[in-house]
């Protein structure tokens, strides 16, 4: 052992130098972020009722679009409705969830997600 604590020939983290660790953790922290902005950028699509309800989300999981066809509008039935629009939105936000747990899982930073 050294005087000064720690193991003999042990340059601090294993050997790398506090410097060459504080690079790594800005580029991982850039390659994050430009991760992130290509996520937030493409849209996400699912569908309910075989297709009778769509709608479009965004990887900042905004509501872009709801389409909806006319011949499942029926007045006497608007829970149904209501029940397709809420499956259609919930499914393209767990799209956009996937996404970025496979986008961000490959960083391996604990507490991060």
């Amino acid at each position: 052992m050294s005087k000064r604590g720690g193991y003999p020939g042990m340059g601090g983290f294993g050997g790398m130098n506090i410097n060459q660790l504080m690079k790594e953790a800005k580029k991982m922290q850039a390659d994050m972020e430009k991760s992130q902005e290509e996520l937030t950028a493409k849209e996400f699509d699912a569908t309910a009722g075989g297709g009778a309800i769509s709608v479009k989300v965004s990887g900042a999981k905004e509501l872009k679009e709801i389409t909806i066809k006319k011949e499942v509008v029926d007045p006497d039935d608007v829970e149904m409705l209501q029940d397709l629009i809420i499956t259609c939105v919930n499914e393209a936000l767990r799209k956009v969830d996937s996404a970025q747990a496979a986008q961000l899982g490959k960083y391996n930073i604990p507490g991060l997600m």
